[in-house]
């Protein structure tokens, strides 16, 4: 039995199918941690020859790798079409990729790629959608290349705090968000080598609690979690809301806080092995001397 923070999946493919024509204007967050990652990118040495972008969203990432690694072949993933066919808006057939980009529909803990076939996985606030970091993490670890890079962002536990308070207990009205140090312990798991984390926050501010609801639907980012309060919220959760979230308000504006945690590690020279599975070496027996 799932708990109350299980993600409905269906119901996120759902929401950002939604919202992919809506996407770009709002996502500003989102713009900022993909700047913050390409910047990072600068003192990383690599030369890929296939990209994945993992929870590609309008594609602006993707387009902004390709530009910078010239003759990498991209792979554009995401679990909503709408975000996809808004992608593939991007790029024309001629221009300085040598082929367009593949383009995907599927979800990031069940990748449809075959086993050491990209060279680096890029994926910017998508990996918080997943129930399953261990196995998400596998799959990532599965596709790359030996000597491959795998380089995200995602959501810290202090990810909207206002509005998790605000909101009381009664219902799950935020996701549940995975610490900085689970994380590490994740990506060890999975067999990376000298990852690298850290964690940075970002402030928006709006001047209502309705305007922060309405971003947050406008970039697909609805509440998904099993535990949910379902049909329509009355009047007198929304006045709960305005009067919890008012102790917030400072000069004017009430802030929305957002964690976010930048990861890259390496894979290392070996090949892929799945988990629980060992390599058996077969030595020769030394055949008998004559005398």
């Amino acid at each position: 039995m799932h708990d109350a923070y299980w993600i409905d999946k269906a119901r996120v493919r759902q929401s950002f199918h939604r919202a992919s024509k809506s996407y770009d204007a709002a996502a500003i967050l989102q713009r900022q941690v993909r700047e913050e990652m390409l910047a990072r990118l600068e003192v990383v040495k690599l030369q890929p020859d296939r990209i994945l972008d993992a929870g590609c969203g309008t594609g602006h990432g993707l387009q902004a790798l390709l530009q910078k690694f010239k003759g990498a072949h991209g792979v554009a993933l995401d679990i909503a079409e709408g975000m996809l066919e808004r992608a593939q808006t991007l790029f024309p057939r001629y221009r300085f990729w040598q082929t367009r980009p593949q383009f995907l529909c599927g979800d990031i803990e069940a990748l449809p790629l075959a086993t050491a076939s990209v060279d680096m996985v890029w994926s910017n606030l998508a990996v918080q959608w997943c129930n399953d970091l261990d196995a998400a993490l596998q799959e990532f670890r599965r596709v790359l290349r030996p000597n491959g890079l795998l380089m995200f962002a995602t959501f810290g536990p202090d990810t909207l705090r206002e509005l998790r308070a605000a909101g009381g207990q009664q219902h799950t009205h935020v996701s549940r968000f995975i610490d900085m140090h689970d994380i590490g312990d994740a990506l060890t798991r999975a067999g990376f080598t000298a990852p690298v984390l850290d964690v940075m926050h970002y402030t928006l501010t709006y001047d209502s609690v309705e305007s922060v609801m309405r971003d947050l639907k406008t970039i697909g980012a609805h509440n998904a979690t099993a535990g949910r309060a379902r049909g329509l919220l009355g009047k007198g959760f929304l006045q709960q809301l305005r009067e919890g979230y008012e102790v917030f308000r400072q000069q004017g504006k009430l802030p929305a806080t957002y964690e976010v945690v930048f990861v890259h590690a390496w894979v290392g020279n070996q090949p892929y092995a799945a988990p629980g599975s060992s390599s058996v070496q077969f030595v020769p027996r030394k055949s008998a001397s004559t005398v």
